[in-house]
Order: C-alpha cells, then structure tokens, then sequence
C-alpha cells in the first residue's frame, strides 16, 4: 500500500478510536500530501516523495520539541513528541553512525575533498548517494570531524 494510502486508513481508524493527538499527525502529514499534490497536479504522491514530505515534518517536530523543552514547555512537546512517533512510523530507518561513517568517507574519496572548506562537495556526493537513507545533521558532523582530522 502506498504511503498517502496507508496515512489516510489509518487516519479514519484514529477518528474511529477518537484519538485526537495521532489524529491531528495524520491529519498534517495528509495536508502536506495534498498539498504537494496540487503543486504537481497529480492524483495521488510517490513513496519517494511522500518520504521527504515526511523527513521535512519530522524536522519540523523535533524542531519545536527542542524549543518546547528550551523554554521548560513540557505540555507543549509531549504532544509534538507524539505526533513525531507516528510519522517516524511511516519512514524507513535510517542508517547507524558506522554506516553513516563509511559512506561519508566513501563519499569524501570520491569528492577529493581535503578540508573543511569541502563540506559541501562531499554532502552534495553522499545525498546524491544516499538521500533519504542517511541523517544529514549526523552525516555533517562525521565529515567535518573527518576533515578537521
């Protein structure tokens, strides 16, 4: 089943069950899918697609989880938290820091890269690579570490 398919099913389970918080994530991630779908004109958003929509509101959760908790909101980001769970259900898992690892020296090889100055030759070589696969914040700090090293 396709990604905006499976988010609209289990959106009508969750009005059933009454669970307002799952229901709202559901509802969002189905209104960045129409939205992209107006965008294209299309009838419906390709998995590929519909990941980066997803990886995009995840940001945007863990984003204001940080903020919630800064400003010792507590109330405010255990909702967000929830919400950031059911999306990270619809995603694929993505690589650990050892693969993350190689595939950012893999990818500092094939860029030539010789110092920090090259950060975005080699994030540009790995996501050509690896886009969706890889946690860019993660990957950024294994190659600058590589590189100052």
């Amino acid at each position: 089943m396709a990604i905006v398919d499976d988010v609209t099913a289990q959106m009508k389970d969750a009005m059933r069950a009454k669970d307002k918080v799952r229901l709202g994530a559901l509802r969002s991630m189905r209104a960045a899918f129409i939205e992209a779908m107006k965008a294209d004109g299309a009838d419906t958003v390709p998995d590929a697609a519909a990941i980066t929509i997803l990886r995009r509101l995840e940001k945007q959760r863990k984003e204001s989880i940080t903020a919630y908790e800064a400003a010792e909101r507590e109330d405010l980001a255990a909702p967000e938290r929830v919400e950031l769970g059911v999306i990270e259900a619809f995603l694929p898992s993505l690589a650990d820091v050892a693969t993350t690892t190689t595939w950012v020296t893999a990818a500092i090889q094939k860029s030539g890269a010789a110092g920090p100055g090259d950060m975005g030759r080699v994030m540009g070589a790995l996501m050509g690579a690896h886009k969706g696969e890889v946690d860019g914040g993660m990957a950024k700090d294994i190659a600058l570490k590589l590189l100052m090293g």
